[in-house]
């Protein structure tokens, strides 16, 4: 299984410098294996996406100098199984949009298209923050949106033609304003609220953008003070108070003091823990293969070879006579006594049930890997 830290060096380049100096910080260019970047979305894909397959809005898009177009205006309706379909794309009203100058939009790509659904998946987890992916495909000389700025952090890369991008500097960078031309081999990383704006140049433009969607550390406290609160005002308010102020006034001291307590007193290892389970029990993860798999695990025996699945987290977390098992998507509970046996397979890249001898029986440890196979962990390789 790749490393995780692999799609971040693949987009920012090296893992420590990128979590060092460039992390919401500072634009960053990187140069990186065209074919690597091309090879995650190309143009024959969208080509694909928009005429061969039934793709529907939100998860295409179009813009003009600047305005998003309505639905209405590159859609169509059709039935199936009697049962009316909205939203469908026309692929003709799409191209004559597109031949206009239009941009077209493929929104949360990393739902539905595999390559971008791994990358997205272990980005997730190098950065510990959501992401998401969309690609803009740009007619020649044309601008499918003004100078604007996001409000979360974003990776480009380039997969075919090139494109200019005008790129507004942070304070303390120079130039002010930097011309970027991006090409398949160059990626960009921007922080949150830098203002950019990108136009194609002879031929058409087709880029990737990878969201990334902070959470912040206001966030974490929120939750905190929201449990410490729960804990310290979760009583109602005395009757009498409309008449008579007072009567919350002179409460409401020690009712802060008992807040501030409340914060002091905060385990924040438990805070911590809370945090890293939320994050790794509510991602959206691929599956590709889960139906064969789920057939494979009938006849899985012994010899068979197995292996975790990109981009799927496994994180042990012991509780009493009990193991939590984070996947990403979802939480086990185990015995704790399989802990040895769990941590074997977190380890290992590709392994055989009979890897597993030193920790547990033949019938244990097949009915292990066949949970861990069904749950989506591991996948079978015959």
């Amino acid at each position: 299984m790749p490393h995780p830290v692999a799609a971040l060096e693949l987009l920012g380049g090296d893992a420590q410098t990128f979590f060092t100096k460039i992390w919401a910080s500072r634009t960053h260019i990187h140069h990186t294996d065209p074919a690597a970047l091309v090879g995650l979305l190309g143009f024959d894909d969208v080509d694909r996406l928009l005429t061969g397959t039934a793709i529907r809005t939100p998860a295409v898009r179009i813009a003009k100098d600047g305005t998003v177009l309505p639905a209405a205006a590159f859609t169509r309706q059709a039935t199936l199984a009697g049962q009316p379909l909205t939203g469908l794309v026309d692929p003709r009203k799409v191209f004559d949009l597109f031949d206009d100058g239009a941009t077209v939009v493929l929104q949360g790509l990393h739902r539905y298209w595999e390559p971008l659904g791994a990358l997205v998946a272990e980005l997730e987890l190098a950065l510990g923050h959501p992401c998401q992916a969309n690609a803009y495909l740009t007619p020649p000389g044309s601008q499918g949106f003004a100078l604007h700025s996001d409000s979360h952090d974003v990776f480009v890369f380039q997969t075919h033609g090139s494109k200019v991008w005008e790129v507004h500097a942070g304070p303390d960078e120079a130039p002010a304003v930097q011309s970027v031309v991006l090409e398949p081999g160059l990626s960009m990383y921007l922080p949150s609220g830098t203002p950019h704006a990108a136009r194609a140049q002879d031929t058409v433009s087709l880029h990737v953008t990878v969201g990334v969607n902070q959470v912040t550390w206001r966030h974490l406290l929120e939750r905190a003070l929201a449990d410490a609160m729960e804990r310290t005002g979760g009583q109602h308010l005395p009757a009498g108070y409309l008449d008579d102020p007072a009567v919350l006034a002179d409460d409401l001291p020690r009712r802060v003091e008992a807040l501030v307590t409340g914060l002091r007193d905060l385990d924040a290892m438990a805070v911590a823990d809370a945090q890293v389970r939320r994050f790794l029990t509510g991602r959206t993860l691929w599956q590709r293969g889960g139906l064969r798999d789920r057939i494979a695990t009938r006849q899985l025996s012994d010899t068979s070879r197995l292996r975790r699945r990109p981009g799927h987290p496994c994180v042990l977390v012991p509780d009493g006579d009990h193991l939590r098992v984070l996947l990403g998507d979802r939480e086990l509970v185990m015995p704790v006594r399989l802990a040895a046996a769990l941590e074997a397979v977190r380890g290992a890249s590709t392994f055989r049930p009979a890897d597993l001898a030193g920790h547990l029986d033949e019938q244990s440890r097949l009915v292990v890997c066949r949970r861990l196979v069904r749950e989506g962990l591991l996948e079978a390789l015959g």
